[in-house]
């Protein structure tokens, strides 16, 4: 048996860039994958977000409190929360 490589403990990314407009970007990492090191292309669809200041939480608390009334009295959501 054979000794391994180096290994590293978390994934190194190389590069990124647009592959499209529609928000697509191609990532290649170094990483270890059963032992080896590895050069990894993968293509990541860009996820959006929202980021609030800590004191705005409330506010954010207020507005889900109210979608979820609201989906309520439309019958999207059973009067417990629960599923459907």
């Amino acid at each position: 048996m054979s000794a391994r490589g180096p290994t590293l403990p978390d994934a190194v990314q190389v590069d990124s860039f647009w592959r499209s407009r529609r928000h697509e970007a191609v990532v290649s990492t170094l990483s270890t994958f059963e032992g080896r090191i590895i050069f990894d292309v993968r293509i990541h669809e860009m996820q959006q977000g929202v980021a609030v200041v800590v004191l705005r939480l409330p506010d954010l608390a207020k507005a889900i409190t109210k979608a979820l009334r609201k989906a309520q009295e439309l019958g999207l959501l059973p009067d417990d929360g629960g599923e459907a």
